[in-house]
């Protein structure tokens, strides 16, 4: 399991990925889930995996291979839309060829993807892209996706993202949206990888691999808990008589 969560804002994008694919008693396997496709000044593409690993290696391989070719490809695509297309397109492709007739029902080939970035002359934009090759996008009224184990880190991003949420806030709500899920579920865990980019920038303002170590990591979630019990330690009692 893993768990990525990306949000488009007034400001820029933020990523944030795990890299925990397997957890057990003796073994734990860790893999990197953020892939980035750039061309300095022109384009940043970032995306986001969660699902079978051997469906999104391949999936990233062949648009690791296809790219620069004459095809059409991500890095001369004319549209973020269109990226999200050609991203679709080639999980449909890896999927019928691993699975072609859809018999191995045992067998659960399906990944899920985040794609985001920016292509000059266009706004920042993200998508969401399902197992099934179609896609949604981000809006100011939704502006973020998550993919893997995300239900114990959606309560933070609801209460506290909005389309004008600053980018260095979100990225705090995202770390601590990561350290409530690393909580209560262990097949999410550590290092974490970050990305931001600023509107127009076309380029990282700011990158890092969170590892277990990590200070500022460790004073945000001692921060936010101490701040959780005070918080509930001063809410008004029920009178329960």
């Amino acid at each position: 399991m893993t768990y990525c969560v990306a949000m488009r804002l007034a400001d820029g994008l933020v990523f944030a990925s795990d890299s925990r694919t397997n957890a057990g008693f003796d073994q734990i396997s860790t893999f990197r889930k953020m892939h980035v496709f750039e061309q300095p000044g022109e384009r940043e593409l970032v995306l986001l995996s969660a699902g079978n690993l051997a469906t999104s290696q391949s999936i990233i391989s062949l648009l690791e291979r296809r790219a620069g070719t004459d095809i059409a490809n991500l890095l001369n695509t004319t549209s973020m839309f269109e990226t999200a297309e050609i991203v679709g397109q080639t999980m449909r492709e890896v999927i019928k060829r691993d699975n072609p007739d859809g018999k191995l029902n045992k067998v659960d080939f399906s990944c899920s993807m985040i794609l985001g970035g920016q292509i000059k002359g266009e706004e920042h934009r993200l998508f969401n892209i399902y197992p099934e090759g179609n896609f949604i996008e981000a809006t100011e009224e939704t502006p973020y996706f998550q993919i893997g184990e995300s239900k114990y880190g959606k309560p933070i991003i609801d209460r506290i993202v909005n389309y004008r949420t600053p980018l260095e806030r979100a990225y705090q709500c995202a770390l601590i949206s990561f350290d409530s899920t690393m909580k209560s579920n262990l097949s999410v865990g550590m290092p974490l990888d970050v990305a931001i980019y600023r509107k127009d920038g076309l380029k990282p303002c700011f990158t890092d691999r969170v590892e277990e170590h990590c200070d500022y990591f460790h004073t945000l979630r001692q921060q936010w808990h101490q701040g959780i019990q005070e918080l509930f330690t001063g809410l008004q009692p029920p009178g329960l008589g």
